[in-house]
């Protein structure tokens, strides 16, 4: 176990944002599917972008990379035997691939690690069970393995379910020889992402018909045209810089786009609900402090700026609540009580129920000498901006699972004036 300690410290300069991770993933997978060459640039080397480029490749993709640029060479049409493919910890790859494996090999294993065998994957099951795709699993563990091809149906799924299912099935149903659906039979959550995923295929040459986003209409027989695509700076990364200058750094955000369909982008409007000053050009962003207020959120559509959402709010004034993050319970770790369990240490006021954060603001966090990452990348970020407002030092275990989403989030906050002392390791 690796320990930092982290001394509070104003940040203070300009951050390039690294691309963001779910267009990459997107991009690298509809490239894969293409005949031909495409090139996608702007590629960060994150575990989990990097457990996408070892599925493709599994399934037969060829992939050059030279620098941050992938020449990508799509699969060709063949059938493989036997095809195992390790998602690390990444449940984009694992729920992406579950569809889009069918069609390339006869039986496929996908294996991983940390938590992500407790992911459900019931909505998948279903379909199989229905079209008599043949699988097995092991619990608590991800060792799955599928034998079958999905075929052309009208599919139904919950609209409050991680909407990876849904974009697994978006990129494999146009490849398959009839036309399908997917109806949504409960209110859509996450709509931003289905949006990143229609945007994506389109750029692709692929055509689906959204009908309010309660049915889409697929039509199969459709082919991937290779593209050449930069991948734009990620607001899920921005988010942690972005209300650390709400908090009273003086940080400028580069690298984003200020017309993306990101889902994560809505922490602009957060901002400026609870308080802060905004402000927003084509090359930059940049927030800084103001009397903050308390707000109600709605933490469905942006799930993954939860955590540092949760911390700012810990120091708005007045008592504030995020809905709707019952799925935030089943990430890296159960990342709800991760939130509470830790904010709650350094002062934080926070009352934790099935899907929803209760926040009465304080007036400054103090800090505790020990706090845990849980392993989990958003909770790591969201303490290393904790810990410029606080007023001692903090410990911080296992730093190093940033590498999941943001492997330079460390060089980047001491570029910033962030400091940081690397303590020999703990014994487990």
């Amino acid at each position: 176990m690796t320990q930092i300690r982290l001394i509070p410290n104003k940040l203070k300069g300009e951050v390039e944002i690294p691309p963001s991770k779910s267009l990459a993933h997107r991009a690298i997978i509809c490239a894969s599917l293409a005949k031909g060459e495409s090139i996608i640039s702007n590629i960060d080397y994150s575990e989990d972008i990097i457990a996408t480029i070892c599925a493709v490749k599994s399934l037969g993709a060829n992939i050059k990379q030279v620098d941050n640029t992938l020449y990508i060479k799509g699969i060709e049409a063949q059938v493989n035997n036997n095809i195992q493919i390790d998602c690390n910890e990444s449940g984009s790859t694992l729920r992406f691939f579950v569809p889009i494996s069918t069609l390339f090999a006869n039986t496929v294993n996908f294996i991983g690690q940390g938590n992500l065998g407790k992911r459900p994957l019931t909505a998948f099951y279903e379909i199989f069970d229905k079209q008599s795709i043949k699988y097995s699993y092991k619990e608590q563990e991800l060792d799955l393995n599928i034998q079958g091809t999905i075929k052309p149906d009208t599919f139904t799924l919950r609209g409050d379910i991680s909407s990876q299912f849904i974009t697994g099935l978006l990129f494999t149903l146009p490849l398959l020889q009839g036309d399908s659906k997917i109806i949504i039979t409960t209110a859509l959550e996450s709509k931003g992402y289905i949006d990143l995923t229609l945007q994506m295929l389109e750029m692709f040459g692929i055509t689906i018909e959204n009908q309010d986003y309660q049915t889409f209409i697929i039509k199969g027989n459709q082919n991937y045209k290779p593209t050449n695509y930069k991948v734009e700076g990620d607001f899920s990364q921005a988010a942690f810089f972005l209300i650390a200058g709400a908090l009273g750094n003086d940080i400028t955000v580069k690298n984003l786009n200020p017309h993306s369909y990101q889902a994560d982008k809505e922490v602009i409007e957060l901002l400026r609900k609870i308080g802060a000053n905004i402000k927003v050009t084509d090359t930059h962003i940049k927030a800084t402090k103001n009397e903050l207020k308390n707000i109600v959120m709605d933490g469905s559509e942006c799930p993954d700026i939860v955590p540092i959402m949760a911390l700012i709010l810990s120091v708005c004034i007045g008592a504030s609540e995020i809905n709707n993050v019952a799925r935030l319970r089943i990430k890296e770790c159960d990342r709800l009580s991760a939130i509470n369990l830790e904010l709650s240490k350094l002062g934080a006021k926070i009352q934790e129920f099935s899907d929803s954060l209760k926040i009465d603001g304080v007036r400054e966090l103090i800090a505790h000498k020990e706090i845990s990452s849980h392993k989990d990348h958003r909770i790591a970020m969201m303490i290393a901006i904790a810990v410029t407002i606080c007023q001692n030092e903090i410990i911080l275990h296992d730093p190093e699972c940033v590498a999941k989403s943001y492997p330079s989030f460390w060089e980047d906050y001491q570029s910033l004036g962030g400091i940081i002392e690397y303590l020999e390791e703990a014994n487990e």
